[in-house]
């Protein structure tokens, strides 16, 4: 009997010592030693963006890091679009375009960026963070001049595949916040005819593969909607067919790649609502979905989640939901 009891308890321990080291292995890594940046950088408009001439904002880097905290930084008033590519040791054959959050004024670099481009990479994503331009800063497509720069960075990423070693029909977008609204915006207007063709990369799709939505903002719903995302989005034209043409959710249609949506209840800056009816219209047209509402976690919790938070098991969704469907 002994014997039985001890061989159980060392069963026991050793079970739970390995699911203590694959999460510890999951987990990414907090730390407030910046790392470089990135060297490698494709400009998505090589004669400028479309619609610039009224432009007169200055693109400018602001660094909001508190002395002992993470890094912190923020680009504003996107001028020049760009991809940041962040290469894997060892590729998976799959590629995910990051596209962070910042309430259509800004683009967070580091924490809905680079950390979870870093993160993806261990797992063998090939990964490419898109600065897209603000609606608000007088582009001619207003709302939708983040759209040009979202369908034009897939197109470009797809056009790499063979080059970086990843498949064109294997490529994931992931938004956060903000940009969760212009991930959403281009999984269902991903054929709308946004800008003139410039060269051979714009014959490419610009339908993603699959979908992450985090914490986003997805409704121009006053009743719902992030205020200050809304007014920057219906800067240039507010009408109620304007809104209703930038509420992802009222464009769902069938036939759309799978999406997987992640929020938190407890999210005072965009409310949980926007995933709900994001999800509600996609169950509706049947298109392939997941979501995951925890309990606690705020808003922009990022790859900055306390360990012992719910929130932290959300990479390990997406990454077991783009396996099952091929990504």
């Amino acid at each position: 009997m002994l014997n039985r009891r001890g061989a159980l308890a060392a069963f026991v321990t050793g079970v739970l010592g390995s699911l203590a080291a694959r999460k510890a292995e999951a987990a990414p890594v907090q730390s407030n030693t910046p790392l470089a940046d990135p060297t490698e950088v494709i400009t998505l408009w090589p004669n400028g963006a479309p619609g610039g001439e009224g432009v007169t904002a200055v693109e400018a880097i602001i660094d909001r890091t508190v002395a002992g905290g993470p890094r912190d930084r923020a680009q504003t008033h996107t001028r020049k679009p760009t991809l940041v590519v962040f290469r894997p040791k060892k590729p998976n054959g799959a590629a995910v375009m990051l596209i962070p959050g910042g309430g259509y004024e800004r683009v967070v670099l580091d924490k809905e960026g680079y950390e979870t481009a870093r993160w993806l990479n261990g797992q063998g994503y090939t990964c490419f963070v898109l600065f897209y331009r603000m609606p608000g800063d007088g582009w001619a497509a207003g709302g939708d001049a983040p759209l040009q720069d979202a369908q034009r960075a897939i197109r470009i990423i797809r056009s790499k595949a063979a080059e970086m070693g990843f498949s064109p029909d294997r490529v994931a977008i992931m938004g956060f916040s903000a940009g969760g609204h212009l991930a959403a915006n281009l999984t269902v207007r991903y054929d709308a005819a946004t800008y003139t063709a410039i060269d051979a990369a714009d014959q490419l799709p610009t339908k993603p593969n699959l979908s992450c939505l985090m914490y986003p903002v997805i409704s121009t719903d006053p009743a719902i909607a992030h205020a200050g995302s809304r007014k920057q989005l219906l800067t240039a034209i507010n009408t109620p067919e304007r809104a209703l043409e930038l509420s992802p959710e009222k464009q769902v249609r069938e036939g759309l790649s799978p999406v997987i949506v992640i929020h938190a209840a407890d999210d005072k800056t965009v409310p949980v609502e926007n995933a709900l009816v994001m999800f509600s219209a996609l169950k509706a047209k049947a298109v392939p979905t997941e979501m995951h509402i925890f309990e606690e976690g705020g808003h922009g919790f990022g790859m900055r989640f306390t360990p012992d938070k719910p929130v932290s098991a959300w990479p390990g969704l997406f990454e077991a939901f783009a396996k099952r469907h091929g990504v």
